[in-house]
């Protein structure tokens, strides 16, 4: 279903658009999922993801997970991957570590290691531990700082999950 379509029809998108705004004042993150499995056209995908940020749950995990894993577009991969790590739930790394291990993409590698980060799961030290090796300097660098992120999670946290510490700045 994925394409990698910048905007397949202009009416159609704009409509979407009116009613992603209608939605996002409802709430209504099922709409946002629906939009992500339904939608073609690319700006309507990452405008998807970039709201369920804020709005996503256990919910949109799933179909996050499979476009940060699928979608041929790594811009609408890196912002699925940013999203799982600003949703900061466990059920996302899986998706996250399959794409910081064998993504083509250095940009989806490196925002998926930033989100194992900021979720701050320790199961995903190996995973980060590997990519330290990298060829690409950013997906290194964002691997190196999330294992900086989970060591100071482990010895001086508060509280144990990133959802349990949202707000975060």
């Amino acid at each position: 279903m994925y394409t990698s379509s910048v905007v397949d029809d202009e009416q159609h998108c704009f409509a979407v658009m009116k009613k992603m705004e209608e939605e996002y004042e409802n709430k209504n993150e099922q709409f946002f999922v629906d939009v992500l499995t339904s939608e073609p056209s690319l700006v309507l995908r990452v405008h998807a993801v970039t709201i369920l940020a804020e709005l996503g749950g256990e919910a949109a995990v799933p179909v996050l997970s499979d476009v940060v894993l699928h979608d041929p577009d790594p811009l609408v991969k890196h912002e699925a991957a940013f999203t799982l790590g600003q949703m900061g739930l466990a059920s996302g790394v899986p998706a996250l570590e399959e794409a910081v291990r064998h993504d083509k993409e250095p940009i989806v590698r490196h925002e998926s290691a930033a989100a194992l980060g900021s979720i701050g799961n320790q199961s995903a030290r190996p995973t980060l531990e590997a990519a330290l090796k990298d060829k690409d300097e950013l997906v290194r660098n964002s691997a190196a700082a999330s294992l900086f992120n989970l060591k100071f999670l482990k010895e001086y946290a508060i509280v144990g999950t990133a959802k349990d510490r949202m707000p975060r700045p």
